[in-house]
């Protein structure tokens, strides 16, 4: 080896970092340009008027992968933020303003599952027990597998039958025929929206995310979720990864098959790999059409999971029956669910996700105010326009004051809100989608696009449009794959 190799990586999104601090403590000389101005791609933060607002991800769900990644280089999670457990993890309100918390301790869960359901407790404990045999397969060695062809299937625990079984039915079925209850059937099928499809259409190997839920818990960096990023910036910095922001990639340059560098604005930067975290669409744009993996016409046959409405909120006092995460089930499920997947259209009685991290933290809003991020999944094929945005606030401030019993509105004392068209602007987003493809059987593992480029041999791909998926700890193990590709590659080409 003449020289120390340079990988050079396009977007400081978490899927990026991760691999440049695994590719960094393997000898490479790793660089990172980002378009955007701070590190983190979609854990995004903003300040205004005394409030703080993490802008993305807001859930802290299983900590073992963070913590795993950060001990693999000499850390513990508390050398960069402290974890508080959050009681009840989250809650969901349901018609009439009825609650359901999601207590810490599963014994208090037991008996909230039995007074909406009698006998419902122990399916509950047996629905966890089998949950958790999914979790510790699917998150053993299967999760750290880029799944390029079908040998990464070849492995014993891949032919686990409670597995097998979990990928060939869905959640709903499986939920539906334990729980009677709406309201049961809609606590363990919420996490799949987040996976970008209904529940009916999600694999039964989804489940792991209830395990995750209910089990291991929901937790709150403090300080805001900001820190994960914050945190992923100094490894990769103390590993010595140079970052350069508000600096676009804009065009690969190749050599046959093989990419040569970048050019950046008026600048060309020689690399001996590219890895690309921003989104894959957006990266494959870089190249000619002949050098892509997939044209338009397989993006657009995919399955993508929404966008989002949000908005930023600073209250003018504080609002003692939220809860840190609360979701706002109160309207017809189905009817909103059928305009994000069918109709494409506004919902006019959406559902909603209420952030209240304030309840929690103290330093992200002046003493006795709260700072609220509301969300609402909306279609990619949705076109902006400010009544409908306008009709859906106030429809929202409407439920909030029903639920809290007071006044809400009069209180706005800070007011924001991004939706589409930001995914698109900021993140490249293809169609502005929020969370990535939709995690349905066709798009799991094997199905995603694959993290390497086949008809150029040093360009590779990671993050939420690659396996395993969308979401921070699936981003994590994402850039631990790539890296370990871009090195067996790198290794050959050296020997």
């Amino acid at each position: 080896m003449n020289h120390k190799p340079r990988i050079v990586i396009i977007g400081a999104g978490i899927s990026g970092m991760s691999a440049a601090c695994h590719l960094s403590r393997m000898g490479f000389e790793v660089t990172v340009f980002e378009k955007n101005e701070q590190p983190g791609g979609r854990i995004d933060f903003f300040e205004s008027s005394g409030f703080a607002f993490d802008m993305g991800p807001s859930w802290y769900w299983m900590p073992n992968v963070f913590d795993r990644f950060y001990e693999s280089f000499g850390y513990k999670t508390s050398d960069f933020y402290q974890l508080i457990p959050l009681d009840p993890g989250f809650e969901i309100v349901f018609e009439e303003n009825k609650s359901f918390p999601v207590w810490k301790n599963l014994e208090q869960l037991y008996e909230e599952f039995e007074k909406t359901e009698p006998g419902s407790a122990e399916k509950f404990e047996h629905y966890l027990k089998k949950s958790k045999k999914i979790y510790e397969v699917a998150m053993g060695d299967m999760v750290y597998k880029p799944y390029l062809s079908l040998l990464d299937f070849i492995d014993p625990q891949a032919f686990n039958p409670v597995l097998i079984k979990s990928v060939f039915t869905t959640v709903s079925k499986e939920v539906r025929k334990l729980f009677k209850h709406p309201h049961l059937r809609q606590l363990l099928e919420f996490p799949v929206i987040f996976l970008g499809s209904t529940a009916d259409k999600i694999p039964a190997l989804y489940h792991l995310m209830n395990y995750a839920a209910f089990v291991e818990g929901t937790w709150y960096p403090e300080g805001g979720m900001y820190q994960i990023a914050k945190a992923f910036e100094t490894i990769a910095k103390d590993l010595g990864v140079q970052f350069y922001y508000n600096t676009p990639v804009k065009k690969l340059v190749l050599e046959g098959n093989l990419v040569k560098g970048v050019h950046i604005d008026n600048d060309y930067i020689q690399a001996d790999a590219v890895l690309s975290s921003a989104d894959y669409v957006f990266t494959e744009k870089l190249l000619p059409e002949s050098y892509r993996n997939y044209d338009e016409s397989y993006w657009e046959k995919r399955t993508f999971a929404p966008s989002a409405l949000l908005f930023y909120l600073g209250i003018d006092k504080p609002l003692p029956k939220l809860r840190h995460h609360t979701l706002f089930f109160d309207a017809d499920f189905e009817s909103h669910i059928a305009k994000v997947y069918n109709t494409h259209q506004w919902p006019e009685n959406p559902l909603f996700y209420v952030s209240a991290t304030s309840k929690t933290d103290k330093s992200v809003a002046p003493p006795g105010k709260e700072n609220l991020v509301i969300l609402v999944p909306v279609s990619v094929e949705i076109q902006e326009n400010k009544e409908s945005i306008d009709a859906i606030y106030n429809n929202i401030i409407s439920r909030l004051e029903k639920f809290s019993g007071e006044s809400i509105a009069p209180y706005v004392v800070f007011k924001k809100h991004v939706a589409k068209k930001h995914f698109i602007d900021r993140y490249n987003s293809f169609k502005g989608n929020a969370y990535g493809l939709a995690n349905t059987l066709m798009q799991t593992a094997i199905f995603k696009p694959k993290m390497k480029n086949y008809k150029i041999k040093n360009l590779f791909y990671t993050g939420q449009l690659t396996v395993p998926g969308p979401g921070l700890p699936p981003c994590i193990i994402s850039g631990e794959i790539a890296a370990g590709l871009i090195q067996n590659f790198l290794n050959l080409q050296y020997e």
